[in-house]
């Protein structure tokens, strides 16, 4: 069995594209744009090539991007006033705060500062507790994005096996909680499930949101399954610098159904989702319809 790839990009073009023509749409019916406030505090390589990957977007889909970059010696009090005025800013329907911060800051009390009406990522504790009570509330963007591809290739996840290997607040815990809203039987595993791998033999969909560097092998995965891998790491192969998942791609997509490669896969679709969470929350603010198969 040779599993078919769910190509990422080609999702999230499709994804942005679909965007792009709400945006449109909101304009030219209700004259209103909706608009994006990315905040970035310090100089971290990493977090300033996301920024600035998310101005791109933003631009490219026809939304207003507002972008706030501060020094790494921004005070607690500077950060949280800013973000009561992108709060109170009418024109600012999603909010963001660049993760991580520097060590002086409170990441909790910076993000739960953020009108959970505007928490773009969905790591607000109000919306935290909407997700996992099935109520409608901003879902994070990359357990979002895995959600839209399964349902693609799925349809109707109802009555499926669900596993998630990892258990962070970023997308193992939201991961779980969307595939329960959609009538999966969901466990959710970790580093200390005792036999791993009969767990993740069980499951009609794998999730695999760990850590840790092609962990999930092809005799961990049930023939005919959907692998969905989340992880992102760096490597050193054969004197090389390499990204791989937290499947081993060629083990598994050898005993798959479906499989989502790195790069190419989940990662793609992270920021396609956060657009669609902007359009989604300047919907709301306005009272209008919320874009077809862009939320949870």
């Amino acid at each position: 069995m040779t599993a078919k790839v769910i190509d990422g990009k080609v999702f999230a073009a499709k994804v942005r594209s679909q965007v792009a023509a709400h945006v449109a749409r909101l304009a030219e019916e209700n004259g209103i744009t909706p608009g994006l406030a990315v905040v970035l505090v310090g100089e971290d390589p990493a977090s300033q090539v996301y920024v600035r990957n998310k101005h791109a977007s933003t631009i490219e889909v026809g939304m207003a991007s507002f972008e706030h970059r501060l020094s790494a010696e921004t005070s607690e009090t500077d950060l949280l006033a800013l973000i009561d005025q992108l709060n109170a800013d009418a024109k600012v329907h999603g909010i963001l705060v660049q993760l991580p911060l520097p060590a002086h800051l409170n990441s909790e009390l910076v993000i739960n500062r953020i009108d959970p009406a505007k928490d773009v990522d969905g790591f607000h504790i109000s919306n935290v507790g909407l997700l996992g009570t099935g109520q409608k509330s901003m879902v994070p963007c990359t357990p979002l994005g895995c959600l839209m591809m399964l349902r693609d290739h799925h349809g109707k996840l109802s009555g499926l096996n669900a596993v998630v290997v990892g258990r962070s607040n970023i997308v193992g815990k939201p991961m779980a909680q969307l595939l329960l809203g959609d009538s999966c039987t969901v466990t959710i595993a970790h580093s200390r499930t005792k036999d791993l791998a009969a767990v993740c033999r069980g499951a009609d969909i794998l999730v695999a949101a760990v850590g840790r560097p092609e962990m999930i092998t092809g005799e961990m995965v049930k023939p005919g399954a959907t692998v969905i891998d989340v992880g992102i790491n760096r490597i050193e192969r054969d004197g090389k610098a390499k990204l791989v998942g937290d499947v081993d791609y060629a083990s598994a997509a050898a005993v798959a159904g479906a499989i989502t490669p790195v790069p190419g896969g989940v990662g793609p679709m992270t920021i396609a989702c956060l657009l669609a969470n902007t359009v989604t929350a300047c919907c709301r603010a306005n009272g209008l319809a919320e874009p077809e198969g862009l939320t949870a």
